[in-house]
C-alpha cells in the first residue's frame, strides 16, 4: 500500500473514531501489535482501537467496502500466531472494550466487553459468591475475547467444561458492518440455529465479538488438592484411569513429566521447590464442592495414589490450593528458563490413549534428540507436548521440527485425536489443516467464511 494511500487511510478512518488516539501509525506500537505468542511477526499498515462497538462496525463496514484486510487482536496472548496480520492492512485492538458491563446474581450472568481479562472476571464474579470455571494457564494476561475466539479451556475442563459451555450471548460485528446479537442472557435457548457456537472458536475469521453474555455459576465452598509424585509419567497416567474407574470426577486433573519438573526444581523460587514432590512424574488433583463431601471425596482419592505414589501432600482450603496451582501455572515459565525455545503442542488425545501417547512421546525424544516436556490436562486427555529446540539450531533444523510434529499429528490424529485443544489453528497448525479435517469439512468452513465475510477480509492467510 503506497503512503498516498495510507494517509488517504488514516483520513477516512479517523471519520469513523471519537478519539483521535484511536488511530495508531506509530512504528514502535505497531511493532508490538504484530504478533502473539508465536514465533512470527507482520507489521500492519495501521492500527485502531475503537472505544465502542458502533465504532467497530463502522470500521469493518468501511473495510469490506474497500476490501482491506483487518486482522482482529485482543490482548496477544495466544500460542499459535492467530493474531498476527500476514496480510498487513488494518489490525483492529479491542483494548479499549474492557469493561464488565453487569454482574447479575439473580439470572446468574455477567455481561462484558472482549478486553477483559480472565482472571479479573474471576475476582469479580467471586466477589458475589459466583463462580467463572474456565481458567486458561495465563488468566492473569487473557482476554474473554479471546477465550471465546480460540475455545480457551484449561484446568477445570475435565468437570466444568470450556468457554464455549459458558457463552450465552453475544453481539458481534459481522465483515458487512453490521452489529448482531445471538443468544441472550437464558441458560437454555434453542430460536434457530446455535449461531453462538458458530462464532466461538472462529479465530477472528467470522467476525469481531463486541460484547458477550456468559454462565455463571453458584461458587463452590469447599477445595481441597493432591498433589502426588510417581516414579514415571506410565504410573501417573495408569493413577488417572483408577481414579476415573473408581468412580470419581475431579474438578481437575494435571500431569507432568521429568523434563518439566527438573526444569521446575532448577529454576523456581525455594518455597516452590519443597512442594515439588520426587519421581519423575507429578499428577495434581482437585476436588470442590461442599465441605464434607469434599473431605471424603480427598481421602478416597488419596487412598488411590498411595497405592502406586512415591510421595501426596495434601491441601485444604483456598490458600492451600492457590499455593499448588501457582506452582502448576509456573512450569511454563521455567521450561522457558531452560534457555531452549518451547515449542507448545496443545494436543488431544481420547483419555485412554494417555499411556500410549507418554510412551510414543519417549520415542520421538529419543529418534528426534530433542527433548520433550509433557504436561497438562490428564483428565481431558490435552496434554501439551512442549518440543525443546536449542535457540541457535531452529533455523537450521526447521525441517527435522516439522517432521517430528508430522509424526506426532499423525498418530494424534490415527488415534482419533486432535492437533489443538484450546489454542487453535492459527499460523502455527496450518501446515497440518488438511491433514487433520476431510475434504467436506474444509468445504463447510469455506461456505461459513464466505457467507459472512464475502470478500474474505477478516484475519486472511489463516485456515479458511
Amino acid at each position: 500500500m503506497s503512503n498516498q494511500k495510507i494517509d488517504s487511510l488514516k483520513s477516512d478512518l479517523l471519520s469513523l473514531l471519537s478519539d483521535p488516539s484511536s488511530l495508531i501509525t506509530e512504528e514502535e506500537k505497531l511493532q508490538a501489535l504484530s504478533k502473539d505468542e508465536w514465533f512470527v511477526s507482520a507489521m500492519p499498515q495501521l492500527a485502531l482501537e475503537p472505544s465502542n462497538a458502533q465504532e467497530v462496525a463502522s470500521i469493518l463496514a468501511y473495510a469490506h467496502q474497500h476490501a482491506i484486510a483487518l486482522t482482529t487482536r485482543g490482548a496477544g496472548y495466544g500460542y499459535v500466531g492467530g493474531a498476527t496480520p500476514i496480510h498487513g492492512g488494518i489490525l483492529l485492538s479491542t483494548a479499549r472494550l474492557n469493561k464488565i458491563l453487569q454482574i447479575h446474581p439473580g439470572d446468574a450472568i455477567a455481561i462484558v466487553e472482549p478486553a477483559v481479562i480472565t482472571g479479573q472476571l474471576a475476582e469479580a464474579v467471586r466477589q458475589e459468591g459466583l463462580f467463572y470455571p474456565p481458567d486458561p494457564a495465563s488468566l492473569h494476561h487473557c482476554s474473554i475475547g479471546g477465550n471465546i475466539a480460540t475455545n480457551a479451556g484449561g484446568p477445570r475442563c475435565l468437570k466444568y467444561g470450556v468457554t464455549r459451555h459458558y457463552v450465552l450471548g453475544l453481539q458481534v460485528a459481522l465483515a458487512t458492518g453490521e452489529l448482531v446479537e445471538v443468544g441472550g442472557r437464558t441458560h437454555k435457548n434453542k430460536t434457530g440455529f446455535d449461531l453462538v457456537g458458530m462464532f466461538v472458536g472462529s479465530e477472528g475469521l467470522l467476525g469481531v465479538i463486541t460484547q458477550a453474555t456468559l454462565r455463571l455459576l453458584p461458587r463452590p465452598p469447599a477445595r481441597a488438592m493432591l498433589s502426588a509424585g510417581f516414579e514415571n509419567m506410565q504410573e501417573a497416567a495408569q493413577a488417572v484411569q483408577s481414579i476415573f474407574s473408581a468412580g470419581y470426577l475431579p474438578s481437575a486433573v494435571e500431569v507432568a513429566d521429568h523434563f518439566t519438573l527438573k526444569a521446575a526444581r532448577e529454576d523456581l523460587p525455594k518455597n516452590f521447590q519443597q512442594h515439588i514432590p520426587p519421581g519423575k512424574a507429578h499428577l495434581l488433583l482437585e476436588v470442590d464442592g461442599q465441605e464434607a463431601s469434599v473431605i471424603s471425596e480427598i481421602e478416597g482419592l488419596k487412598n488411590i495414589l498411595d497405592t502406586s505414589a512415591l510421595q501426596v501432600e495434601k491441601a485444604l482450603g483456598e490458600s492451600s490450593c492457590d499455593f499448588l496451582w501457582a506452582l502448576r501455572r509456573s512450569f511454563s515459565m521455567a521450561l522457558r528458563a531452560t534457555g531452549l525455545i518451547k515449542l507448545n503442542e496443545d494436543i488431544v488425545v481420547p483419555r485412554s490413549r494417555l499411556c500410549d501417547l507418554v510412551a510414543f512421546t519417549e520415542r520421538l525424544q529419543a529418534e528426534s534428540g530433542f527433548p520433550i516436556a509433557c504436561f497438562g490436562h490428564a483428565g481431558d486427555g490435552n496434554i501439551h507436548v512442549n518440543i525443546m529446540i536449542p535457540a541457535q539450531e531452529k533455523e537450521q533444523q526447521q525441517e527435522k521440527i516439522d517432521l517430528l510434529l508430522e509424526k506426532l499429528f499423525q498418530q494424534v490424529i490415527q488415534w482419533k485425536g486432535a492437533i489443538t485443544g484450546e489454542h487453535g489453528i492459527g499460523l502455527a497448525k496450518l501446515p497440518w489443516w488438511k491433514m487433520a479435517t476431510s475434504p467436506q469439512v474444509r468445504s463447510l468452513h469455506r461456505a461459513l467464511k464466505s457467507a459472512l465475510d464475502p470478500h474474505h477480509i477478516l484475519n486472511p492467510g489463516k485456515f479458511v
